[in-house]
């Protein structure tokens, strides 16, 4: 019978028939697992069967008119521990007698069964029980622990009136004397050989029994029982093993007589199995194999009742359960139960040739429908139902542990290798799934051809994702078999044929629409062609090797798509841009936001592509970063065309200036953008990859000086909104410069400067809040040169007055810290600039006193004299020294040489004039003059002067001796031979050391002569301009009279 089939409605009546007679004649007292009584049985056999109450009823009452059977108690003597040792050698030879006692028998007529006999009955079984219906096992010699394994049957009728009784004995053989003594071990051997001699001889010495009611077994029993003594001597008797198993012989039902007892066993298993995977609420996948107590407890009286061995129901079970997994699948971890079952109890002689037959069938049909669900995996275990996962690695395991069991390798010998049954199963079924997606896909038009393609890809990559990821574990561990591995190479495979198929229907004039479609199935195929990583080995090339080439003629039209969809994001980014900052920290506008959009997305599209031909990615780069220029210089344009736009319509000044701000910041933007390009587009990795091909130059002109180009376009932009915003403060600036100059001088410079710094403070702060740092920084470069050139404009005005230029050096002042910021505006190499240094010191010139401008004259001229190493004009030689005690400050004049000859004669008469400068320093100090020696131009004077000066004086900022060297003429004024200026500050002793200035220790000093410049001093062109300072003017009429006698060339 086939057991993948129901039952026909005559047979489930005979089997309804075997299952009441079952529970009818239940026997044995009820085990605690399968605790139900008989009507909650009834009513759950009613239930299995489908059978209503009127079938039940006429079943039951034929079930009850039949025969009863004869009920048998089938007993397994196992074995003994711990008996009396009776023989002298401390052993004995036990064996036992068993057999069922029943009240309605007769008992024996010996006198030991009367209760008055005082001594107890000794051979229960030999006395009670019909020598007939006694058992007896066999002699265990000279031991303690007898092992027997014997089996029984005995008939009762009545389990209740009934009860087990078992004698264990051992055998006395006659022996001689010789023999025992020889046998002796110990003194209690000794005792028991004379206990021997006083008893009759042949007679067995009792060990010990036991006697167990019939209704307190169970059907199945299997313990170790306790033997009873018959005197108190010796109390502990040993243990006996037992099994008991209570059966029935000639079963009145049809089944019974006309069927093995497997079969109908297994059938009624198949039955109850059916309603228990039926009932289960949860559905079939999750029924684990667990049957109710109702179910478990019919079939272990049936199995009990029919004496069914553990192997044979083990076997009922498999062939049951496996053939209902083909029908109703269910969780197979009871198969796996069985399985280890039969393993390890298979002994293939205790089957019949019908039996080794059904089996053998079992594993075949469980084995072509387990490869059959495995072709099919992908439908029959989706991962969207519960426990996918859990019950193919079950059904794995149960076809793996099948086809290493002995009992298929013994049956099953021409079976194929299961690995390479599921290796071509996984094959064949990823070829018929990848048929019915295509089939499922299929399109009707050029356009939903590419889409379609798109979508079997997508179908195909998720499917190898999924096996990757999750079912490959399971085959690789569990059958040894690769799953990837086969359904990658045979999904390339199949793709590469149908893509190329379609595509050869395509050609270059295909629609936008079409290549839109070509570009996302392109991707999919990349993505496919890089899972080819996750393949252990392989041999040869993949069939989706070199694919990019089936989509060359496609790609002017992607690159074209992503150029127009970032340009048309662009304009209408730019359209709706009202130039407003995005928010408090941001000082960019939202169409920097879609820019950077569209030129991520054509990286992106550059990342996608990923072309593998060298040669060519090289043209996509040069074609996207030439597109991605062309979009930068068209949203500058666009940009400032917006802003101008707003500004039409808002006359508002500050609205329009502060659109320039987001302009220029915007443009900022985009250079940064731009800049980041050759790494986001990985330039280092192509050049890499083009070093055989083209030159590192060719690859720098072309890529990296077209970018160049456009950072300088962005920059020139960036220049000329910076511009048109400083324009707009220059006349600001220069209207508040020009006030400061009109303002009176007699008004405080603090007060003077206060419109145009609250000025400045408004506009700055107004730029710093919308301007990014570095476009700020180059606006305050501008503002800081043009308010310069306004300050220098108004320096240069010649005013008598000191007050108005300390006015502007004040001014000049405090624009250089609000420009500078405490650091946060311009650095002070910025500031610093060569008008900032010249006027600076213009300022401080012409802010400065007349006194103190003489005194710059002379520190000048000090310099100078320092500078000076020419002798052109000869030298003069003292020696200078400041003695503190007498605040006197000595000066020898030595000499004189190489003179220019100044008279006729070629000779001159010099002398030399000594004056302490600056006159107002040293107003009480008059000059002194040295001898006139005649015709000479190396005179020797060795003449000193002594002069009474405080050292305050000579330590004052431009203080110095000037040695004027003259040429006596008698007629007309005396010619200028040179000049020298010697500083005081560096006189010896100066610093209060007496011993410094000690005549003998001072050094002479070699002072080379000069000639004052005939252009002119600037500092005495600033005092010759104070014409109503009469000091100044006598000091620059001093000093024109000197350089009129120079001998300098213009």
């Amino acid at each position: 019978m086939d057991l993948s089939h129901r039952f026909s409605r005559r047979e489930l009546n005979l089997l309804y028939e075997e299952v009441l007679y079952t529970i009818l004649y239940r026997q044995g007292k009820p085990e605690p697992a399968y605790d139900a009584n008989t009507d909650e049985l009834y009513e759950y056999v009613q239930k299995a069967f489908s059978m209503d109450p009127e079938e039940h009823r006429v079943i039951l009452q034929r079930v009850r008119e039949l025969e009863k059977p004869v009920f048998c108690l089938k007993v397994t003597v196992k074995q003994a521990k711990d008996i009396l040792g009776k023989d002298v050698t401390g052993f004995s030879d036990p064996y036992c007698l068993l057999g069922i006692e029943s009240k309605s028998q007769e008992p024996s007529s010996d006198s030991s069964s009367h209760p008055e006999s005082k001594k107890p009955l000794k051979a229960v079984v030999k006395d009670m029980i019909p020598e007939d219906q006694t058992h007896r096992t066999q002699v265990i010699n000279q031991t303690l622990t007898p092992v027997w394994n014997e089996t029984f049957i005995m008939e009762f009728n009545d389990e209740a009136n009934s009860s087990f009784h078992l004698d264990m004995w051992d055998l006395d053989v006659e022996e001689s004397m010789r023999h025992k003594l020889g046998g002796l071990t110990d003194l209690h051997g000794l005792k028991r050989m004379f206990k021997d001699a006083r008893k009759d001889k042949g007679q067995d010495d009792f060990l010990g029994n036991l006697v167990l009611r019939l209704q307190d077994l169970h059907c199945r029993t299997d313990e170790w029982y306790n033997l009873e003594p018959r005197t108190e001597t010796y109390p502990n008797r040993g243990q006996c093993h037992l099994q008991f198993l209570m059966t029935h012989k000639k079963r009145a039902t049809s089944l019974s007589k006309t069927q093995p007892s497997y079969t109908v066993h297994r059938h009624l298993l198949q039955q109850i199995v059916l309603y228990e995977i039926l009932q289960h609420q949860a559905g079939s996948t999750s029924w684990d194999g667990e049957l109710s107590k109702h179910a478990r407890m019919i079939l272990y009286l049936h199995a009990a009742q029919k004496d069914l061995s553990d192997f044979h129901q083990v076997m009922a079970q498999w062939l049951a359960y496996s053939k209902l997994y083909q029908s109703l699948e269910f969780n197979c971890t009871c198969l796996l139960h069985q399985i280890t079952s039969i393993e390890y109890q298979w002994i293939q002689e205790r089957l019949r040739s019908e039996q080794k037959a059904e089996l053998a069938e079992s594993f075949q049909s469980l084995l072509a429908y387990g490869i059959s669900l495995l072709q099919k995996y992908r439908i029959v275990f989706p991962l969207s139902a519960p426990e996918s996962t859990n019950r193919l690695q079950l059904l794995l395991r149960v076809l793996v542990q099948m086809c290493k069991m002995k009992a298929f390798q013994e049956l099953c010998t021409l079976t194929p290798n299961l690995q390479q049954m599921v290796m071509e199963a996984l094959k064949s079924g990823t070829t018929e799934w990848f048929r019915m997606q295509k089939q499922h896909l299929k399109p009707m038009t050029m356009e939903e051809n590419g889409k379609a393609l798109v979508k079997l890809l997508v179908e195909v990559n998720g499917d190898l994702k999924q096996c990757h990821k999750i079912w490959n574990k399971f085959f690789t561990n569990t059958v040894n078999v690769d799953l990837f591995f086969i359904t990658y190479l045979e999904l390339q495979k199949l793709v590469s044929c149908h893509v190329r198929e379609e595509l050869s229907e395509i050609d270059s004039s295909m629609s936008q629409l079409t290549a839109e479609s070509l570009f996302q199935l392109y991707i999919s195929l990349q993505e496919l062609y890089r899972m080819k990583s996750f393949l252990f080995k392989r041999d040869g090339p993949l069939a989706l090797t070199d694919f990019h080439q089936w989509f060359k003629e496609a790609i002017p039209k992607w690159l074209q798509k992503t150029y127009m969809i970032a340009l048309e994001r662009t304009q209408r980014a730019i359209q709706v841009d009202q130039l407003m900052p995005l928010g408090e920290l941001n000082k960019h506008s939202t169409s920097t936001v879609d820019l950077s959009t569209c030129y991520a997305q054509i990286v992106k599209t550059w990342q996608q592509l990923d072309w593998p031909d060298p040669e060519e990615a090289f043209m996509i780069m040069v074609k996207f970063v030439e597109d991605m220029c062309k979009i930068a210089l068209a949203y500058c344009k666009l940009i400032k065309s917006r802003a101008d736009e707003l500004s039409s319509k808002q006359q508002d000044e500050g609205d329009a200036a502060n659109r320039l701000c987001i302009v220029v910041n915007n443009v900022k933007q985009l250079r940064l953008l731009i800049l980041k390009l050759p790494k986001q587009l990985e330039w280092g990795h192509l050049e890499q990859r083009m070093k055989d091909i083209i030159e590192p130059e060719q690859f720098q002109h072309t890529l990296h000086n077209q970018l160049q180009g456009t950072i300088t376009c962005l920059d020139h932009e960036i220049r000329d909104v910076v511009q048109n915003l400083a324009k707009k403060l220059d006349a600001g600036i220069s209207r508040h410069i020009q006030n400061l100059a009109a303002c009176s001088d007699s008004q405080d410079p603090e007060d003077s400067i206060i419109p145009l710094m609250k000025f400045l403070e408004s506009e700055l702060q107004y730029m710093n809040e919308h301007l990014v740092q570095e476009n700020f920084k180059c606006l305050l470069e501008l503002l800081w040169n043009h308010t310069l050139n306004e300050l220098t404009v108004a320096a240069n005005q010649l005013q008598n007055s000191s007050r108005y230029y300390r006015k502007l050096q004040f001014a000049l002042q405090n624009l250089e810290l609000c420009f500078h910021a405490e650091g946060c505006g311009l650095p002070t190499d910025a500031l610093h600039t060569p008008a900032f240094m010249d006027l600076e010191e213009g300022l401080k010139l012409r802010s400065a006193t007349s006194r103190k401008l003489i005194q710059s004259y002379f520190s000048g001229r000090i310099q100078e004299q320092l500078e000076t190493s020419s002798e052109k004009y000869g030298a003069v030689t003292i020696k200078a020294l400041y003695r503190p005690s007498e605040q006197k400050l000595r000066v020898e004049v030595l000499n004189a040489v190489n003179l220019i000859p100044l008279d006729s004669n070629g000779s001159s008469d010099p002398f030399v004039q000594l004056t302490l400068e600056p006159r107002h320093e040293f107003p009480e100090v008059v000059a002194r003059t040295t001898q006139c020696r005649k015709n000479e131009l190396h005179p020797l004077f060795d003449e000193a002067f002594e002069f009474l000066v405080p050292p305050e004086k000579c330590r004052q900022h431009g203080a110095c001796l000037l040695l004027t060297v003259l040429d006596h003429d008698t007629v007309g004024a005396n010619e200028l031979e040179g000049e020298a200026f010697f500083p005081l500050g560096d006189v010896p002793g100066l610093a209060g050391d007496e011993d410094a200035a000690d005549p003998a220790q001072v050094s002479q000093t070699r002072l080379p002569l000069m000639h004052p410049k005939p252009t002119g001093d600037p500092l005495l062109k600033l005092l010759e301009s104070r014409k109503g300072d009469k000091e100044a003017q006598a000091f620059v009429k001093l000093r024109k009279q000197r350089a009129k006698q120079s001998k300098e060339s213009v």
